[in-house]
């Protein structure tokens, strides 16, 4: 009872701890730009106090970007923690797969050929909709229960798909300023989005974390094994669905205003092992919350390192996730060897 009582102090203070993270990472995001602004600046300014020119840089300028971060990164940083409670492997995470990558080839095959632009509702469903090819892609050509090394190759077959189809709908794009615009686009960025990027994204995002969240207590039965599962009342194939359905929603949703932001949700679950344990269920909200914790100190990291030219948010977060990953797989290798020996 005693342990008990111990594991869900750190439990409840590792959620405080956070919560106030973000939450502080909230207000220096708000305050960092060329015009600085203090915490209690920032404060005022979101209550309607201050001048009307903080007021301006504060809830027009550096608020959408600040929700999108918040938002994106919670959600990359669930889906990753779904993603490994369905699959039960710590390397799975929606970018590994394919999912951003196939949910950029949506975005870009209907902005490359004018179907949408970047402000219309068609671009949340044309990455929704690749997103979910990618998934149930993924899960058809791995099967249920794929090694390491099934997962790793079927979800590099998936991703170099996706980038050369993307490459593809470039090439054949006679418009050079929209090839531009999808370039830049692809690297990542929270740069100049407007509140109407945040209602664009913010539905698909939201609709997929409830789904997540929803099946929490399913993947806490599913850490015993499909069988065992199954003989407990969960619907294995319907929570396979689901959890498609939530990741599609909430990346596709995300890429769409964003670009192709990776390893966030890769990062945010292991992050939170060594302080929570490996139920995956109790992972869920902690990882969304790290995963908003990483994008909002990237994209802080983008405006205040110096540089001739705009640093893209998500080539920052592959240069530190790139690393990570290979440290997991050595790890994950070196397991497995002890395992055999």
């Amino acid at each position: 009872m005693a342990t008990a009582d111990i594991a869900a102090r750190r439990r409840a203070g590792v959620m405080a701890a956070l919560v106030m993270l973000v939450v502080l990472l909230v207000l220096i995001s708000l305050g960092v730009g060329p015009v600085r602004l203090s915490p209690v600046s920032v404060i005022d300014a979101l209550f309607g106090g201050g001048s009307d020119v903080q007021q301006v840089i504060v809830r027009e300028i550096r608020l959408p970007r600040t929700i999108l971060g918040f938002a994106i990164g919670a959600m990359l940083g669930l889906s990753g923690a779904a993603m490994q409670g369905l699959l039960r492997n710590p390397l799975a995470a929606p970018e590994l797969f394919g999912a951003p990558q196939s949910a950029a080839f949506g975005a870009v095959l209907v902005i490359a050929f004018g179907l949408a632009d970047v402000r219309s509702y068609a671009l949340p469903v044309a990455a929704i909709a690749a997103a979910f090819a990618s998934v149930f892609a993924l899960l058809a050509i791995a099967g249920r229960n794929a090694g390491l090394l099934i997962l790793i190759l079927a979800g590099l077959a998936i991703s170099s798909l996706a980038g050369a189809a993307t490459a593809l709908v470039m090439n054949l794009s006679s418009n050079p300023f929209v090839v531009l615009e999808i370039t830049f686009w692809l690297l990542g960025s929270l740069d100049d989005r407007s509140l109407r990027h945040v209602v664009l994204a913010l539905p698909f995002i939201v609709a997929g974390a409830v789904i997540l969240l929803s099946q929490r207590h399913a993947f806490r039965v599913l850490s015993l094994g499909e069988e065992t599962a199954q003989s407990l009342g969960v619907d294995v194939g319907r929570l396979r669905l689901m959890v498609i359905s939530g990741v599609a929603l909430g990346v596709g949703g995300a890429v769409a205003v964003s670009g192709s932001i990776g390893f966030i949700g890769l990062v945010a679950p292991h992050l939170m092992r060594p302080l929570l344990g490996h139920d995956p269920a109790r992972l869920l909200v902690p990882s969304a919350l790290t995963g908003a914790a990483l994008l909002l100190a990237a994209d802080i990291a983008v405006r205040i390192i110096p540089s001739t030219s705009d640093i893209k948010v998500g080539v920052l977060t592959s240069i530190i996730g790139v690393p990570f990953f290979l440290y997991l797989i050595m790890r994950e290798r070196r397991a497995l060897s002890g395992g055999v020996a």
